[in-house]
Formats: C-alpha cells, structure tokens, sequence
C-alpha cells in the first residue's frame, strides 16, 4: 500500500472495544470484501470490507477474523485468517501477508490460511452459544447483489440452525462514530492532501480548460503524496452542471464566467476526506455569485455553531434549514409568504441534508438517526443553493471533529472567503 505502515495498537484496541460489547458465549465473524470482476478476466481494484480494517488493519482479500472472547481455549480467542501466497500468486501479482507480517500488523497472534476456516472454525463455533454475523446495514445500501458477508450469513444459518445469529452492526455503528485518536491522525493526513489539490486546481483552472483536466490535476496531486486516491468519484461541475448533485460526467469546457463546483475526497490508509469548493472560471466572481455564495457561507457558518454535544442530527439540520430560508428570502428567490405557507420551501434550492459523518466511509456509519453528537465524532458541514434558471450551484463542506471544547475544523486553513479564493487563483 502507498499509506505508511499504521501499527497494530488502533486495531488492538478497536478488538478489545468490540469483545467488550459482544453477549457471552459469543463469537464474532467477519469477512474481507469479494474481489469484484468488470469484464473478461479483468477485476475491479480491491477494496476492503470498512469493518474488517477497523478491527485489524489488513488491506488485502481473502481475510477473516475471528472474535471469541469466552472461548475455553485462549489461542482461539481472536483468530486471524489471511490468503496463503503461491509462487504464481507471488509471480503475477506480489506476494501477500506472511503470518509474521499479519501478527504485527494486527496484533492477533493466532493466524491461519484462509483456506483453512471453514475446517478450523467448526469445532469453536460448537463451543459457543451466539453468532454475530457483519452485514452491510447501511440505509442507502440498496441489496441489489450478494457479497461475502450475506454469503457468509447465509451458510453458517444453514450450517448452525440451532445457534443465535446476532448482528455485529450495532455495536461497530456505535464504536466508528466515535473515533480514535490515531483515526483523527489519518483523517487529517487525508485532508493535508486534500488541500494539495485544492491549491493546484485553484491555480491550475481558467476558461477553455476541461472539467476532467482539473478531475487529473487532482489525481496527480493525491498520488504523488501517497493517497490511495479519492475517496469518492469526483465531482468538477462547471456551470448549470453543478445544479445536477451527483455530476460525475466531468466532461464539459469551462466557459469564462461560470462558476465551477469540485466536490472530491481524498482515501488515505482507507480514511476519507470530503470537501467541496465552488470558485469562478476566470478568477473573479460576478456580482450574483458572489450574492449566492456568500449566502451558503452564512449557512456554513451558523451550521458550525449549531453542530453541539447532545443534539441530534435532525433536529440540527432543521435549525440549518431555518437559516438558509432566510438567506433564500434575502436572495428574492422564495418570499416570506412562501415559508408560511410551506415550511420547506427552502427544499426548491436546498435539497440535501447539511452533513454526515465521515471516516472509514465517506458517508460513514451513524449508530441510530435520532443519535446525539458525541466528543469523537467527525462530520461534515456541507450546505448548497442550486439555481438551474440561473446557471448557479454552490455549496460548501468543510470536515469537522467535535471535542469536549467545541469543533476541530480539519479544513480552517483551506480558502474559503471570497477574496480567499480570488487571492488563490490570482497568485
């Protein structure tokens, strides 16, 4: 991997927190992600199941852990399963964890082939009461094909009927959300990079140029300091582009006087950055855009000052939409008449929600909706005005972490002001 190598005291630590919550008489199974194939003999990048790394650090396929912590026999009360590296495996494309390399990047010392759970697995799981099994219970997630988790599920119901299948979900939703400090390092390592690209496509972009050159000037940027690259498809809209929410075509000329919206992140050590930036093709915003930006700077704002221990995430989000009618009134493009007669008429303009918390995943775990924000957390704050009419989308994100004395902004050095960023494209 392009990271530095992290150390096996997080995921210790995340192990311990997860067995702690376990029921007795338990065991705990977790699986790496499939290798998934695009066409031929060709397969998409790998990509580590998010849970399977928060307990153990491992970035390869063909993994799985093993949680046992009641287990009568101590050497089987975490077990570490890895692929077992073949000349032709290591000829064609590298050779993989050795179990010495797997001990000291996990600290699990009990470690196996993978090829080997099934056989060496049985005889433990007699020994428990309880399954927790790992499902992918994310909301947005939409089901529509299998993965090794399900799959996993699904035999071992059919193998242990008479045994409780219990979901690991709840329990890692509530330990994610709140993170670690050696997290908060590879976050903010994630966003230093981040702020590599932003500063080259502020510099880099003009009229005339394509909306995927700045899409590679980005990717350059993050490479060469060693991010795995983004976190999610970028987004570079140019113009009415950017009233589209998730554009991702990135293929339009930036014409001189459009306002461009880049919203991108960068993946470091499989910890994610998001942040998105609107500035204007030619370096200087028009009378209007700046109107409508700084209007979803306001927002920005009073969102941050909203973000406080205890609140809940909905009912913040009202407060931010409370705000932004207003700045929409002042914008003439809903009237006070409007709001009275529809609370959400905001929704015409500001369609989306003000954040979500990020790590692991860039729309990361939250334990329950109605869950209040706790010290640890790290969030987004990210409002928007959309005007298709007009040819005008902007929003603003910034990345925040919520301490015991109010909120870390991992992006409080990022230009953001409008003579920020004017500044920064004109340098």
């Amino acid at each position: 991997m392009k990271y530095k190598n992290i150390g096996s005291e997080l995921f210790v630590k995340n192990r311990k927190k997860f067995a702690n919550k376990m029921n007795t008489g338990s065991i705990a199974i977790f699986h790496s992600n499939n290798e998934m194939p695009r066409n031929g003999d060709a397969h998409h990048k790998f990509k580590q199941n998010s849970d399977i790394f928060y307990l153990t650090g491992v970035d390869q396929e063909d993994t799985a852990l093993v949680i046992f912590p009641d287990c009568p026999n101590p050497a089987y009360r975490e077990m570490l399963f890895i692929k077992e590296t073949s000349e032709t495996i290591a000829v064609w494309d590298g050779a993989k964890l050795t179990p010495e390399e797997a001990k000291d990047q996990t600290g699990v010392m009990s470690v196996f082939w993978h090829h080997e759970f099934w056989n060496t697995i049985h005889a433990i799981i007699l020994m428990a009461d309880n399954i927790y099994v790992n499902l992918n219970e994310n909301d947005r997630f939409p089901n529509k094909v299998s993965y090794n988790g399900i799959e996993v599920a699904h035999q071992l119901k059919r193998t242990y009927p008479s045994h409780n299948l219990l979901r690991s979900a709840p329990i890692l939703t509530s330990l994610r959300t709140i993170k670690e400090p050696e997290e908060i390092a590879l976050i903010k390592e994630a966003t230093r990079i981040t702020k590599i690209g932003l500063d080259k496509i502020l510099k880099y972009t003009k009229p005339g140029v394509k909306e995927y050159e700045i899409e590679a000037e980005l990717i350059y940027e993050f490479t060469r300091n060693r991010a795995t690259g983004f976190s999610f498809e970028p987004i570079v809209a140019s113009g009415k582009n950017a009233c589209v929410l998730h554009y991702l075509e990135n293929n339009d000329e930036v014409k001189d006087g459009d306002l461009i919206l880049c919203d991108f992140g960068v993946e470091y050590a499989n910890y994610c950055s998001d942040i998105t930036r609107c500035f204007p093709a030619n370096g200087k915003f028009s009378t209007r855009q700046k109107e409508v930006y700084n209007a979803v700077l306001n927002v920005h704002k009073a969102a941050r000052g909203f973000m406080t221990i205890g609140k809940t995430l909905p009912s913040y989000h009202e407060e931010v939409c409370g705000v932004m009618s207003e700045e929409l009134i002042k914008l003439g493009l809903i009237t006070r008449n409007d709001v009275k007669q529809n609370p959400q008429a905001f929704s015409k303009y500001f369609m989306h929600g003000t954040s979500h918390h990020l790590g692991l995943d860039v729309h990361d775990v939250m334990h329950r909706y109605e869950s209040t924000f706790e010290v640890g957390n790290v969030l987004t704050i990210e409002p928007g005005i959309y005007i298709p009419e007009e040819g005008i989308g902007v929003r603003i994100e910034n990345d925040v972490h919520i301490t015991a004395s109010g909120l870390e902004d991992f992006m409080e050095d990022f230009p953001i002001e409008v003579d920020e960023i004017e500044a920064a494209m004109n340098s």
